[in-house]
């Protein structure tokens, strides 16, 4: 456990040192002020109270697209300069490097997620008799499960690679390939739409609805992903 989390601080901190890093943290802040603003604005215009989860839409689809770029190089550039081999020779279990990595990634974006709130909080004095607080919750709790199913493919990914920009793109490929599931159900298996990764969040989590079944899936595709990473980084391990 000591060494799972000495990898953890060390890969947050890192991001903290990166340039993309920033830019991700700047464009979703960027993105969801302006839309924010612009739900007052119209909502003022109106005369009706400005939607609490204006600000969750606009954050998942930047996630979408940022979330490869912020997990591509935890192995891929490890792997390309070499420095995966001290790592797999160091009395580290492959796990704890799997999801160290992960962990980091994933308290990376949720604290980016997290600063949001500020305008929730902004709102709820904005309006009487305040926001709907289960809503913003329950949303929030959707979003957190879904960084955590994009990270942890964004990490399964990086560990197939030693490119980043193949990890990039395989790590997209999957998160997209996953999110547009329910397109193919509308015509194909219904057992399709269960495993698209927006159809749990909008029709549960967005609604002010939490269920188990939605939370279970989350987290085993994180388990599965997470899974994927150890069993690819444990064969190098063996092939060394």
């Amino acid at each position: 456990m000591r060494n799972l989390w000495i990898i953890t601080r060390k890969e947050y901190r890192h991001y903290f040192n990166s340039p993309i890093a920033y830019a991700v943290a700047f464009m979703v802040l960027l993105v969801t002020g302006i839309i924010f603003y612009a739900s007052i604005a119209r909502a003022a215009m109106q005369a009706t109270v400005p939607e609490p989860r204006s600000i969750l839409t606009p954050m998942i689809s930047l996630f979408l697209f940022t979330t490869p770029a912020i997990t591509m190089g935890l192995l891929s550039e490890e792997q390309k300069t070499g420095t995966i081999e001290l790592l797999m020779t160091a009395p580290l279990r492959t796990v704890d490097i799997i999801i160290g990595k992960w962990l980091a990634s994933f308290l990376f974006l949720s604290t980016i997620a997290a600063i949001p709130v500020i305008f929730l909080v902004y709102l709820n004095f904005l309006v009487d008799p305040g926001i709907d607080w289960g809503i913003s919750i329950s949303g929030y709790l959707g979003m957190f499960l879904l960084i955590s199913s994009f990270t942890a493919i964004g990490v399964a990914a990086s560990s197939f690679f030693s490119n980043q920009i193949a990890s990039f793109f395989a790590a997209f490929a999957i998160i997209m390939a996953l999110w547009l599931l329910d397109v193919p159900a509308q015509t194909g298996p219904e057992f399709l739409k269960a495993l698209d990764l927006g159809e749990h969040f909008y029709n549960s989590f967005y609604q002010g609805v939490i269920k188990g079944t939605d939370i279970i899936y989350y987290l085993s595709v994180t388990a599965v992903s997470l899974f994927a990473g150890v069993t690819s980084l444990e064969s190098r391990r063996w092939r060394a």
